[in-house]
Parts: structure tokens; C-alpha cells; sequence
């Protein structure tokens, strides 16, 4: 018992990751946490909070395939980071066959927007925040055309999937990226717990309660009808 206790606060200090099991559903569920900021082909510093996607993909697979998981919680707390990479882990999440619900806690800014919305079913706490900006890009940047294309279509392939996988609409997601009058210091929207359902980015408003509950119905329902 003491060394399963002890693999399993290694698992959440190393990886933000735990299989829950034995609890009041008797489902098997693996929670995932994605938080600090989403790391991408470049290391960040040591003293910034990250998430790396090569841990996250490999675990995802993981998750897929093993057949002693039943459903995936996602915990969202990330202030975005590499779009690449956040939108390969949000493909990954839509794409798995079974149950999965997201909760969004402090935030889920930025990139982080779809994989709020990739899951199943989405949950935000009442002072949640997300924020919905244009595409940023650091370093030196060449002021051409293709420069704006290329700007362009990465931010196409994040409002589609944002539109695809909620109840928010394309034209309206672009209206928010661009906003100028909220962010003092960049363009955007901040929507606020009951904001973000009433753009229909998240479905309801709750907590790691309502979080479970819902994902437990989830996997009973997929259950009764194999």
C-alpha cells in the first residue's frame, strides 16, 4: 500500500498525471493535468512552470489503448504556449474513443482555449478565466506577405477547431481575437465562468464535483450500451 501511495505522488509531482480507481463508480479514470506554460520544440527556463507535449502524447496514446482506463479528466490551469503543440494535444484528446471531460480552474488561456473544448464535455469554475487573442509570434519577424498568410492560416486552424469541437461560432470567435478595447497591452477578450458558457466555448459552470459526476454518467452510458 505505502509504495502504491508512493508511485502515485510521484506520478503527480513528475507528470501532473493519476489513475483513479476503486472509487465510487467503480470506473477506472486517468487524470491529466495541463498547466504553467505549454512547452513546445524550445526549452523554456527551468523557472518557468510548463507542460511538454512529449509527455503528454505518449500518455494520451496511453490512455487510448489501455483497456483498464474507462474515461480521461482534464484539469486546465495553462496560460497557453506553443500553438503547434497545443493543438496537437487537443487533436489527441477530440480523437480518443473514450469518455472524456475537461475542467478549466484559474485558466486556460491562449492556446489553451482548445483544449478547453476538445473534450466530451466542459466544465468551468465560477472565477475561471479565458482568453481568447490573435496568434504571437517572438523573435525576429520578416514583414511580408507570406509572413501575414502564414499568421493567417495558423489562426483559421485554431478557430475552426475551437468552432468545430463548441457551441461558439467562427465569425464571432474572430470578433473576440480581435477585440481592442479589454486587453490593455494586446488585442482579445477575457470571458469570466458563466461568460465562457454564454459564448458556448464551455458547457456549464462547476467544479471538480460536477467534473466527476458527469464524466461517471459518461462512461455508464457507454457501458450500457456495449
Amino acid at each position: 500500500m505505502a509504495e502504491n501511495t508512493e508511485k502515485k505522488n510521484e506520478q503527480v509531482k513528475e507528470f501532473g498525471e493519476l489513475e483513479l480507481k476503486n472509487n465510487r463508480e467503480n470506473n477506472k479514470i486517468f487524470m491529466l493535468t495541463i498547466i504553467g506554460e505549454i512547452e513546445g520544440h524550445d526549452c523554456l527556463p527551468a523557472t518557468t512552470k510548463t507542460t511538454k507535449y512529449e509527455h503528454v502524447l505518449p500518455k494520451l496514446a496511453e490512455i487510448e489503448d489501455n483497456m483498464d482506463v474507462d474515461g480521461l479528466l482534464l484539469l486546465l490551469n495553462t496560460v497557453g504556449g506553443d500553438v503547434e503543440s497545443g493543438l496537437a494535444i487537443a487533436e489527441m484528446v477530440s480523437s480518443i474513443s473514450k469518455p472524456t471531460v475537461s475542467l478549466v480552474l484559474g485558466g486556460s488561456h491562449s492556446i489553451g482555449v482548445p483544449l478547453a473544448v476538445s473534450t466530451d464535455y466542459s466544465f468551468i469554475v465560477p472565477s475561471g478565466t479565458m482568453v481568447i487573442h490573435p496568434v504571437r509570434l517572438n523573435g525576429t519577424v520578416i514583414g511580408a506577405q507570406p509572413t501575414y498568410d502564414y499568421f493567417k492560416q495558423m489562426q483559421n486552424r485554431i478557430l475552426n477547431f475551437i468552432s468545430t469541437h463548441s457551441e461558439a461560432k467562427k465569425e464571432r470567435l474572430e470578433q473576440m481575437m480581435m477585440n481592442t478595447g479589454m486587453l490593455t497591452k494586446d488585442l482579445g477578450t477575457i470571458l469570466v465562468g458563466e461568460e465562457a458558457v454564454q459564448e458556448g466555448l464551455i458547457n456549464e459552470v462547476g467544479g471538480i464535483d460536477k467534473a466527476f459526476l458527469k464524466l461517471h454518467s459518461l462512461i455508464d452510458a457507454g457501458k450500457g450500451g456495449d
